[in-house]
């Protein structure tokens, strides 16, 4: 080997990872757009069923049935976001006239309830307290300052979304009218002798996609009905709203359903400050455990088996594995990216690598 052709390799192997590190950085750059796409993608795939149906049992033509579909994805989006406008409206005039020393004296209260039901004294509690170097109670610590900051913020981003939504609407719009637009562009990237398969591969992707982000959706209308009826039942103001935010923690597996559960037994302990602890906060708390309980067990036994048999082809200790090695390596977004992911490498890897034993024994059920 001459020096010539070492030269060559090594100014070889540099061009192509200065290519791939320029790649990187132009998809950092490019990152809003690629997050634009990924949602238009999800919302066309979601929308795909619609319009099938528009097109084949009503004999619509196929723009018309794309224009119905998103008018109708928007209106319950729509929807949604006006459940919130009560809540939001209540909530900034409450903090408007809010009585941060009212509020520190209520907490406290409570505080001191939960205290003594539970058979704590304040001298062991103080005695804690004082060990851990805390240097005042941990209610007078409150500190109320940061509300302000976060609906700020919550303005700004509101602002720039307006933008991001307007994106993510035009490019559905299209993936909805043309299906194999998404297609053609990947394609564009393969080589012909590939394309068959890749167009095989993207065909029963968006089948089992679709099928998993409407069985989703059906998860979480579960949920959210069974949340409803928990609040409705023991009296929480805007238990509708709150019952679609827990519900929709659920995205999130393992981890959301925890959160959603933690903001359920706060609010619904919050919505009785001054009230007994034992006689009035306890067992409506205690009801909301048995609706969150109740849920929970509805979601891990029925839903949950039902979507991730019937979608995407997997066995449930699979799909379990998959979402704890998601969420260790990239956190909360690998957790929620984990099945429709997975789902998508195993049916390239049938196409393509359908003679491998490992990738027999991982597809036989596609």
């Amino acid at each position: 080997m001459t020096s010539k052709t070492i030269s060559q390799g090594i100014l070889r192997a540099v061009g192509i990872i200065l290519g791939i590190a320029l790649l990187l950085y132009f998809l950092y750059q490019i990152q809003s757009v690629i997050a634009y796409l990924a949602i238009a993608a999800v919302i066309a795939l979601i929308g795909r069923p619609i319009v099938l149906f528009l097109r084949r049992k009503l004999k619509l033509p196929n723009t018309l049935a794309v224009i119905l579909t998103m008018l109708f994805m928007v209106a319950i989006f729509a929807g949604v976001i006006a459940l919130f406008v009560p809540l939001i409206s209540e909530q900034g005039k409450n903090l408007s006239l809010l009585d941060i020393d009212q509020l520190k004296d209520n907490l406290n209260t409570l505080y001191q309830e939960v205290m003594a039901f539970f058979g704590a004294t304040p001298e062991v509690v103080d005695e804690i307290i004082q060990e851990s170097d805390f240097e005042k109670n941990i209610v007078d610590r409150l500190d109320i300052g940061f509300i302000p900051n976060i609906l700020n913020s919550f303005l700004n981003v509101l602002s720039t979304a307006s933008i991001g939504l307007f994106s993510v609407l035009f490019i559905s719009f299209f993936f909805l009218k043309d299906s194999k637009l998404f297609q053609r562009g990947i394609l564009a990237f393969v080589p012909k002798t590939k394309e068959g398969g890749t167009v095989n591969s993207i065909d029963k992707i968006n089948n089992l996609l679709s099928r998993y982000f409407v069985g989703l959706l059906l998860q979480i209308f579960i949920l959210f009905v069974i949340y409803t009826i928990t609040l409705l039942i023991v009296g929480i103001e805007n238990a509708i709203v709150i019952a679609f935010l827990c519900a929709l923690f659920n995205i999130i597996p393992y981890v959301g359903p925890i959160i959603g559960g933690a903001i359920m037994i706060v609010l619904t302990m919050t919505s009785n400050l001054g009230m007994d602890f034992s006689s009035v906060i306890l067992p409506k708390t205690g009801y909301v455990l048995i609706g969150l309980l109740v849920g929970q067990l509805v979601d891990n036994f029925f839903s949950q088996p039902f979507i991730f048999s019937n979608s995407v082809k997997s066995h449930p200790l699979e799909i379990f594995l998959i979402i704890i090695i998601a969420g260790l390596l990239f956190g909360v977004v690998g957790m929620i990216v984990a099945v429709p992911g997975y789902t998508a490498i195993k049916v390239i890897l049938k196409e393509f690598l359908a003679e491998n034993k490992i990738v027999k024994s991982l597809t036989k059920s596609l």
